[in-house]
């Protein structure tokens, strides 16, 4: 069988740990043989990050800039106890806050769903896609641990150096904990674009929520920013494509969704987005079975697994025990990455195989060949395989539907 042939390259991000090890397992045994890979490769591992001073994370989001579309492995985000280990100069930064930043993404996350690992929420029948804003709120307030009585106040001042806003927050009669966050217009309608572009991608309702009614300015200015875009840019788009755009308080929302089927796109503040992403995964069965990508307004790409780098499975791996690792994220990260670069490139090929290794995939667990995250998850009591043995039942599944 005649390899499928790429017109432009992915930007292949290499990663760390057991991910590492599955993500050239991927490479080798599920898309090479049908394949004639093109990929811009950058090694975002930590040595490699370590001996480029982390510039290498910065070119790899300048590639995706130029090509279009990446596929990331997942990485280790340093710790103390990481600087110790791999012996670093410093604790470098999380190489996806990296590639949000330079590409002003929006990160959507999405469960996988298969027919024999029900959700915990029994009327969810489609998978739910969080949208989160990753830029600001708590993740980058400054914080002050008050030791005294005092008062704290927020202070604006202009450019000219004029004072045009002060304001006590309280007045401390005992010690306490003080937090002052921020966000950005600029980045708001980034987010707000990429969530109504995503939207009728999937050709699914698109939700935002916030909490406007006790956050008059905060939280209003995101509602105000996605009310006039969909206004102007958005409602003949929604409404041409059968689909619609609701504003609801975080609180309804959460009541909505629990009692909804599914197959929406709710898009959060950042610590919202956070929290409800591991709710939905977990609700859904786990984070080994959820995609992300990470979406920026002028329509750049990047796909990886919402999960890490699966630490304890690589320190068994090198004393050379056997695994029970669940490579579907990242299997869905190529395949989302491929489809995207055969749809960008007119390559239908390109995309009809990305569609077969996900049903592979799929058809795999579905037949009660699962890893050992899920097996207990099962309707029916199945026995966990090892990572091998679940990617030679891809694989023989995937050869299967190749050949016909």
């Amino acid at each position: 069988m005649a390899k499928i042939m790429m017109k432009m390259p992915l930007v292949e991000l290499d990663g760390d740990e057991m991910t590492r090890i599955l993500w050239q397992k991927i490479k080798d045994e599920l898309l090479k043989p049908y394949v004639e890979l093109k990929t811009e490769y950058y090694d975002l591992g930590l040595p490699a990050r370590e001996a480029t001073q982390d510039q290498v994370t910065v070119d790899a989001a300048n590639a995706i800039a130029k090509y279009g579309v990446g596929v990331k492995c997942a990485t280790i985000t340093p710790n103390a106890q990481r600087v110790e280990e791999y012996k670093l100069s410093r604790m470098w930064k999380s190489p996806n806050g990296t590639l949000r930043a330079i590409l002003d993404g929006t990160v959507f996350r999405t469960p996988i769903v298969v027919n024999n690992i029900r959700p915990v929420v029994r009327t969810w029948t489609r998978p739910i896609t969080i949208a989160r804003h990753a830029y600001g709120d708590i993740y980058k307030a400054t914080e002050y641990r008050v030791p005294e009585r005092g008062k704290a106040e927020l202070v604006f001042t202009n450019d000219a150096g004029e004072v045009t806003f002060r304001e006590t927050v309280y007045e401390f009669e005992c010690p306490g904990v003080l937090q002052g966050s921020y966000n950005k217009d600029s980045s708001i309608y980034s987010f707000a674009h990429a969530c109504f572009q995503y939207a009728l991608t999937l050709k699914q309702d698109l939700w935002f929520s916030a909490k406007d009614t006790i956050s008059k300015q905060y939280d209003h200015r995101f509602k105000d920013i996605f009310a006039e875009l969909y206004e102007k840019e958005y409602k003949t788009k929604f409404e041409t494509a059968g689909i619609r755009y609701r504003y609801m308080l975080i609180d309804s929302a959460v009541a909505g969704l629990m009692q909804c089927s599914g197959g929406v796109l709710w898009a959060c503040k950042n610590y919202d987005g956070d929290v409800m992403s591991d709710m939905v995964s977990s609700a859904f069965g786990s984070l080994a079975m959820m995609t992300s990508v990470l979406v920026s307004p002028d329509g750049k790409y990047e796909y990886e697994a919402a999960h890490g780098t699966v630490q304890d499975h690589y320190y068994r791996h090198l004393k050379g025990e056997r695994t029970s690792t669940n490579p579907v994220a990242t299997v869905f990260a190529w395949t989302g990455a491929l489809r995207q670069r055969g749809t960008m490139d007119g390559l239908p090929e390109l995309c009809a195989f990305a569609d077969r290794l996900e049903q592979a995939c799929l058809s795999t667990i579905e037949d009660g060949v699962m890893t050992g995250d899920i097996a207990p998850l099962c309707d029916t009591p199945v026995e966990a395989v090892d990572t091998d043995t679940f990617f030679a039942a891809v694989r023989a599944r995937l050869d299967a539907l190749m050949q016909a």
